[in-house]
């Protein structure tokens, strides 16, 4: 049985993650209330974010970087996208 969790960027109740997905307390706190939809967005997003700004996930900088826009976008109403990026027609 999927573990369930109220998630925070969604507002309903729904399926937990099955992992803790980033190290240390923001980890902790994204397993305990962000749901596998909202972490989905959120991959999405840092997916934008690493192409946009050619971010390397290596450098300390850049990782410092995106766990700050994890918290903006999964906790604190939003992550803006980079300036002039526009998003592909579907």
């Amino acid at each position: 049985m999927p573990r369930t969790v109220h998630c925070e960027y969604d507002k309903s109740d729904t399926d937990g993650l099955d992992f803790v997905p980033w190290p240390g307390p923001l980890g902790k706190r994204v397993y305990a209330s962000i749901g596998k939809r909202a972490w989905a967005a959120w991959l999405a997003h840092q997916t934008m974010l690493i192409n946009e700004n050619r971010l390397s996930p290596m450098d300390p900088k850049h990782r410092a970087f995106l766990e700050g826009e994890m918290e903006k976008f999964l906790f604190g109403g939003g992550a803006e996208a980079p300036a002039g990026y526009v998003p592909p027609a579907d």
